[in-house]
């Protein structure tokens, strides 16, 4: 009889020690704990689709807002689950919240070859067919991992 009350003495101070030391392993959501509130849910911004022109797409940038949009040929993608690449301090900066087609066409990171918001959207024109070849690898790319969230289009004047 004093192993089954010793064994039962075990089991019940293992899971209170259990409960107190790991509370969220496996609770029962049906449970109400005492003293305790759910841990509220952030709540996310929705993402605004529709047609961005360059000055708006420069806000998502990964600074100024949250998310990181990127436009490819005309096209917006929220690259934000890249957070490590096109982020802030990331290898892929530079084209965060901008047009990189011509930086990903020219395999050029650089600021020179990425407009800016107050200059037209880039045509392409003047790419090389091996540029052209790269920009559609790229747009595939960005297609197959990246979720649209618009159309990059000029400023109304």
């Amino acid at each position: 009889m004093n192993n089954i009350v010793l064994a039962l003495l075990v089991i019940v101070t293992g899971y209170i020690v259990k409960i107190t030391l790991f509370p969220s392993y496996k609770q029962n959501p049906n449970l109400k704990s005492k003293g305790k509130k759910k841990p509220e849910v952030e709540k996310k911004k929705p993402i605004v689709e529709g047609s961005f022109t360059p000055r708006q797409l420069s806000q998502y940038n990964g600074h100024d807002e949250k998310e990181i949009f990127i436009a490819v040929k005309g096209t917006v993608y929220n690259a934000s689950s890249a957070r490590g690449f096109y982020g802030p301090s990331g290898p892929y900066s530079n084209f965060a919240g901008h047009d990189a087609s011509r930086g990903l066409a020219k395999n050029s990171f650089e600021f020179d070859v990425i407009r800016t918001f107050e200059q037209p959207i880039d045509d392409l024109n003047d790419l090389t067919e091996t540029e052209k070849v790269a920009l559609d690898d790229w747009e595939a790319l960005f297609k197959r991992k990246y979720p649209v969230v618009g159309k990059l289009v000029a400023e109304e004047t």
